[in-house]
């Protein structure tokens, strides 16, 4: 069974990727490529839900939830990985309520911003999977050039909440000012 979520996960890494590759193209381009990218993303975003949260389920069927949450690696993995659906379903729900018209004024942005850090999630994500069946990355020793022992602990280093915490005041900003403003209530 461990076979059927190693596999699995591919399909939504490749999904996200393209769709990250997708929403950054479409938010520098107003062009022919840009608009046919736009095109595929709803498509590229649900595949990647649908996909995500197969893959998801897979993981806690072969590795029970008390396994995981044994050691900081699994913890980190499930924590990312839930991040991780959690940025892709969002951008999917801004795609398809406000359709092409995400693209309009800072609105843009706000999509460029949400799927890099989405992007990145994924990338980790990944990354400590690979750990886990023991195929290793640099991606491991870049994180722990940034302080993050990705073997023995379960916590978000300091400048990441920092981080976390700067871009969601950005985004927050460029969503009002993508809708031009707060509005006046009555």
């Amino acid at each position: 069974m461990a076979a059927y979520h190693v596999v699995m996960v591919h399909f939504p890494i490749a999904l996200w990727l393209v769709a990250g590759l997708a929403i950054f193209i479409r938010g520098v381009s107003a062009g022919a490529i840009g608009q046919s990218f736009d095109k595929a993303l709803p498509t590229l975003l649900v595949g990647g839900l649908i996909f995500g949260a197969v893959a998801w389920g897979l993981g806690l069927s072969v590795w029970p939830w008390e396994t995981l949450s044994a050691t900081p690696m699994g913890r980190n993995h499930m924590l990312l990985a839930s991040w991780s659906w959690a940025y892709f379903a969002l951008l999917t729900w801004l795609r398809l309520r406000h359709g092409a018209a995400i693209w309009q004024g800072l609105n843009r942005l706000l999509m460029v911003g949400l799927a890099g850090i989405g992007v990145v999630f994924v990338g980790i994500t990944g990354t400590l999977g690979g750990h886990l069946v023991g195929n290793y990355t640099e991606v491991g020793q870049v994180l722990r050039l940034l302080g993050w022992e990705i073997y023995t602990t379960f916590y978000v280093p300091d400048l990441a909440l920092w981080v976390i915490v700067a871009v969601s005041v950005v985004l927050l900003a460029l969503g009002v000012l993508g809708r031009g403003g707060p509005r006046k209530a009555g």
